[in-house]
């Protein structure tokens, strides 16, 4: 009699041991999936705000193509920001680095680099007079 009184006490352990196990579990995933719906909602509300700025964008998009459009006005002026002149020098200088003749000012060594080239380029149109913006 005394083992079935072990016997039954350790049947209640194992129960009383699966049922705690199971609610934890129960517990871990009601937190998972409150975390998921946290970061889903939060992924949500940056969908929504990006769409609203899209939103802002296209309408004062289409709020400045009506104010153009209501205005007729003669051909635009040319709004380059280099002269065809600044154009030659700095092809006549790509030429030269090209064929390696290309040599820098002061030291005279020879210029490899493309940017260096152009930067001669658009230097020489600055002294010639040509259109070319200032130097930054």
């Amino acid at each position: 009699m005394a083992t079935k009184k072990k016997a039954t006490k350790k049947a209640a352990k194992k129960s009383a041991a699966k049922k705690s196990a199971i609610k934890k579990s129960v517990v871990k995933k009601s937190a998972v999936k409150k975390s998921a719906a946290k970061k889903s909602a939060g992924k949500k509300s940056a969908v929504k705000k990006a769409t609203a700025k899209k939103a802002v964008k296209k309408t004062t998009a289409k709020k400045a193509a009506k104010k153009t459009t209501g205005k007729k006005t003669a051909a635009k002026k040319s709004t380059r920001k280099y002269g065809a002149g600044a154009s030659r020098s700095v092809e006549r200088e790509i030429k030269a680095l090209k064929q390696g003749k290309l040599k820098s000012g002061r030291s005279g060594k020879k210029v490899t680099s493309r940017k260096q080239a152009i930067a001669i380029g658009l230097s020489e149109a600055r002294k010639e007079g040509d259109k070319v913006p200032a130097q930054s």
